[in-house]
């Protein structure tokens, strides 16, 4: 049973709930980039479709949206092949185990949350494998670590250090099959930067265009969520991972 279904809400209603949080979402990006003095079309929005059915991807389809994002390879790979039919671009962004690379080979165009030597080298060896056309990576930076005194710090969440950051770009770039597209961050939790999201995402900038400078090509900066947006987009964010804003608090799948 579809979502809609199963929350006794007609695909006609949800689909008038969808263009609503779109219509929200694309007010505020529009506002964020006046506020900033960039163009809207130096921003992509990405909706993250994690935890929604297929159905809702198809909605948001016909309502014109390119660009989705997925976190879990076992909720992305049925709904991609659900959705195989549609333009879509897939963006991968949660972290990512080496055993799910070949899986999550099948459906993504990016993946936001490179992270790790190892993962860069099975990527590039999956890709060779599959004969499919390059995968574009991002280096996910944690911030939670900046400066960090203790290597406790920031222990189990994804990304590099800063200061590390250089080094697994220029892996990314020199690996077969990889296109190095640029830096990934969430808002950090614990740290310096903690609680200031617009410090934080003016830092990955500060990142992004050390990057740059190696990498002219490594344009892309993923920063910003429903509730920060704004500040990812007057920091330079150029594609924000929007999914409660535009999905809305709904029952999701299990």
């Amino acid at each position: 049973m579809t979502n809609q279904q199963l929350s006794g809400v007609p695909a006609a209603d949800r689909l008038a709930e969808l263009r609503a949080g779109l219509a929200a979402v694309e007010h505020r990006i529009e506002a964020a980039c006046a506020a900033a003095g960039r163009p809207r079309s130096a921003v992509t929005l990405v909706v993250v479709t994690k935890t929604y059915p297929a159905s809702d991807t198809r909605l948001l389809a016909s309502l014109g949206v390119r660009q989705v994002a997925e976190n879990r390879d076992q909720d992305a790979s049925p709904k991609a092949a659900q959705c195989a039919d549609l333009p879509l671009t897939w963006h991968f962004v949660g972290q990512l185990q080496t055993n799910k690379v070949r899986s999550v080979l099948r459906y993504a165009h990016h993946v936001h949350s490179v992270d790790r030597e190892r993962l860069v080298t099975a990527l590039s060896e999956g890709v060779l494998k599959a004969e499919r056309p390059p995968l574009g990576c991002l280096v996910q930076v944690a911030l939670e670590k900046e400066g960090a005194q203790h290597p406790d710090l920031g222990a189990g969440r994804a990304g590099v250090a800063p200061e590390e950051v250089a080094a697994l770009a220029d892996k990314i770039a020199e690996a077969p099959g990889l296109r190095l597209d640029g830096v990934m961050t969430v808002a950090p939790l614990a740290g310096p930067l903690a609680g200031d999201p617009a410090a934080a995402f003016e830092r990955l900038w500060e990142i992004s265009t050390a990057v740059r400078a190696a990498h002219p090509a490594a344009t892309m900066v993923s920063a910003g969520m429903s509730g920060d947006l704004e500040q990812a987009i007057a920091a330079g964010a150029t594609h924000v991972r929007v999914g409660t804003a535009v999905l809305g608090a709904r029952s999701r799948l299990g």
